[in-house]
């Protein structure tokens, strides 16, 4: 299997110190639908962004399709890892929901007529086409995050990363963001705390725990050890 993403060693401290991320290995492969678990303050943010370059590793290396995360790949890596962030206010800055879904690919050099194309198709396919003339600030909550995800998949990433995706919906908004995420052909990378949203999404599952990967292995194994949640701070 192709590697998406090669982690080897790697370890991050904050400028006061703090360590985040510790001796930290793993590979996640092409296709592959990871969830990644751990209490509050484990690290998992940390990660997501390491794994597109907004922050570099203190020691270790990460790879992402082969390209060492560095000052010379990091506009490349960018366009392969659609991270999602956990706000998605983030994301939204534009007038209109059309505008902020075309902006990556104006960015990345398509035409206006392409980028607005490629837009109109994502919301469509979000079930999003009825507010493409609307501002973030006129959507739901569920909208909003649909909205940001529609600001990442338009790119064609090879891997999607979200970051507490579920935060602020509704049973309905999560089983489509579930349905969504279960449709998707890229490597998809999900940190969460919400265990009915990886569940049927996820197969496999990376656990953190102050800033330490002390599991990775088959997600149903997982939940279904209670002790082992209770050990990594993941039951309810």
């Amino acid at each position: 299997m192709t590697a998406v993403v090669e982690l080897r060693d790697v370890a991050y401290a904050y400028p006061d110190g703090t360590a985040a991320l510790v001796h930290a290995t793993c590979t996640i492969g092409a296709g592959e639908r990871v969830a990644l678990l751990g209490p509050t303050g484990a690290g998992k943010s940390t990660l997501l962004q390491l794994l597109n370059g907004l922050l570099r590793p203190t020691t270790g290396s990460v790879t992402i399709c082969g390209l060492p995360v560095d000052d010379a790949t990091v506009a490349e890596v960018r366009r392969r890892v659609g991270l999602v962030f956990q706000d998605p206010d983030d994301q939204l800055f534009l007038p209109t929901l059309l505008e902020d879904v075309a902006f990556g690919p104006l960015n990345a050099g398509a035409t206006r007529e392409d980028a607005a194309a490629r837009a109109h198709a994502v919301l469509d396919a979000l079930g999003l086409a009825r507010a493409h003339d609307r501002a973030a600030h006129h959507l739901s909550g569920g909208e909003r995050r649909l909205a940001a995800l529609a600001t990442v998949l338009v790119s064609e990433p090879d891997l999607l990363v979200l970051d507490e995706p579920s935060g602020d919906l509704d049973a309905r908004s999560r089983r489509r963001l579930r349905d969504i995420l279960q449709e998707r052909r890229e490597a998809v990378l999900v940190a969460t705390h919400d265990l009915d949203l990886v569940r049927g999404v996820c197969h496999r599952a990376l656990v953190l725990v102050g800033g330490t990967l002390v599991y990775d292995g088959p997600l149903e194994t997982l939940l279904g050890d209670r002790d082992q949640l209770e050990r990594f701070g993941l039951a309810a």
